[in-house]
C-alpha cells in the first residue's frame, strides 16, 4: 500500500486574470498526514476498485492518469488499482489530485516506462492544477502561475491541523468559485510573501497568517457553511479558513492537546472532523 496525502493552502491569493483565461495565483501549499491508500498490481487491463463506489469510474483522476500514461507511451499494459479513501472527496483537500500524482509515479515504475520527472510533471499539469504539487519531493511549496510553477520550501515546523468537512456540495465547485471572483478580490501576493518569509526563518506559522481569497466568497454563496464556521470557532478554534476552494474548513491549533479538545467537541456535536499534522 502506498499513501497519497492531503493538502491545505496556508495562503491562496489570486493576483489577476491571465490572457489565457486562467487566473494568476500565489499560494503556499502544505501536505498533511491525512492520506488515501492505494495498491498497484500488474493486470491485463485497467481495473479500479474502491471502498467508495462512486470512484470506480473512468472519470476518476486515477483512471485518467493511467490512460494518459498509455497515450503518452503507447503502452497497452494494464494495472489493478485498489483505492481506500480517507480524505473526504470534493472537499478542497486535494485527495483526487494526490491520488492521480501517486498513480503517475507508481505506474511509471510498475510498467518500467522510465518517464522523466519533467515529463510526469507535464502530464500532471494536464490532469489538474493541484496535481504537480504532489509530484514534488517536498511537503511545503510556493505555487505561482496557474499553479504549475512550484518552488520547494523548507519543511514547515510541525503543526497540528483541525479540519471540518461540512455536508455541502456544489456542482463544478472550483469553476464556480473562480467565476465569482471580482477585481476587488485580487491581491498583490503579500500574504504569500510573508508566509514564505516565516517558513524560511523556520518560525512557527499561526492561523492568523493564513489567507484564502475564497473565504468570503464561499461563506456568502454556500448555504450553511458559515454555520459550520461558527461551530468550529465555538469548539475552540481561534480562526477558520477554507481548504482550497472548499467546502472543508481548517484551523491551525497550538498543539495536539488543543486539537484533540476541538476534535472531541465537534465529534460530540455530530460534525465530520479530522485531526492531522503537517508533514
Amino acid at each position: 500500500m502506498e499513501k497519497a496525502c492531503a493538502k491545505i493552502n496556508l495562503t491562496l491569493e489570486v493576483l489577476g486574470r491571465r490572457d489565457d483565461g486562467y487566473h494568476e495565483i500565489a499560494s503556499v501549499m502544505q501536505a498533511i498526514d491525512l492520506c488515501d491508500t492505494l495498491h498497484f498490481q500488474l493486470e491485463e487491463s485497467i481495473c479500479l476498485a474502491s471502498d467508495v463506489p462512486q470512484f470506480v469510474s473512468p472519470h476518476n483522476l486515477v483512471f485518467k492518469a493511467i490512460r494518459m500514461l498509455q497515450d503518452a507511451t503507447g503502452s497497452r499494459l494494464g494495472v489493478f488499482v485498489s483505492l481506500k479513501k480517507n480524505i473526504p472527496p470534493a472537499s478542497g483537500l486535494g485527495g483526487g489530485s494526490s491520488d492521480a500524482a501517486l498513480t503517475l509515479q507508481a505506474v511509471n515504475e510498475l510498467w518500467k516506462l522510465n518517464l522523466s520527472r519533467d515529463k510526469l510533471r507535464d502530464l500532471a499539469t494536464s490532469l489538474g492544477s493541484d496535481v504537480p504539487f504532489f509530484l514534488c519531493d517536498g511537503t511545503t511549496a510556493l505555487l505561482q502561475g496557474r499553479g504549475e510553477k512550484i518552488a520547494r520550501l523548507p519543511r514547515l515546523v510541525k503543526t497540528w491541523v483541525a479540519i471540518v468537512k461540512p455536508p455541502i456540495e456544489i456542482a463544478n465547485k472550483t469553476r464556480e468559485m473562480y467565476a465569482r471572483l471580482r477585481q476587488s478580490h485580487f491581491s498583490d501576493g503579500g500574504y504569500t510573501r510573508r508566509m514564505v518569509e516565516m517558513i524560511k526563518k523556520r518560525k512557527a506559522v499561526k492561523v492568523e497568517m493564513c489567507h484564502n481569497v475564497f473565504d468570503d466568497i464561499a461563506f456568502a454563496c454556500l448555504p450553511g457553511l458559515d454555520e459550520y464556521r461558527l461551530r468550529f470557532l465555538a469548539a475552540g478554534a481561534s480562526q477558520v479558513h477554507l481548504a482550497g476552494s472548499g467546502p472543508a474548513l481548517f484551523s491551525l491549533v497550538a498543539d495536539k492537546a488543543q486539537g484533540e479538545d476541538i476534535y472531541r467537541r465537534l465529534k460530540h456535536d455530530k460534525v465530520e472532523v479530522y485531526l492531522a499534522e503537517t508533514i
